[in-house]
């Protein structure tokens, strides 16, 4: 597991409150279980520990961990979606 799943399965730990196993095919909503409002706080947890801003169109777009993880990586380097 890279640094970038293994912060981002520490985030999603922080924000549901249990340990999850994550790999890329992961589905966000389905497989963890998470709410609309779950999904906020986690992109904002996100936002805060990459000192990024992720785009509403970009959140959108991101259904999976694999999805997360470009997203965040794309952003971080400063190349546009």
């Amino acid at each position: 597991m890279g640094p970038l799943r293994s912060d981002i399965a520490d985030i999603f730990e922080q924000v549901l409150g249990h340990p999850v196993q994550i790999a890329d095919n992961t589905n966000i909503v389905e497989d963890l279980g998470m709410d609309s409002l779950g999904v906020m706080n986690f992109v904002m947890a996100i936002e805060d520990f990459y000192d990024i801003s992720i785009p509403l169109d970009r959140i959108a777009q991101i259904i999976t961990v694999g999805d997360l993880i470009h997203a965040v990586e794309d952003l971080r380097s400063g190349t546009p979606s």
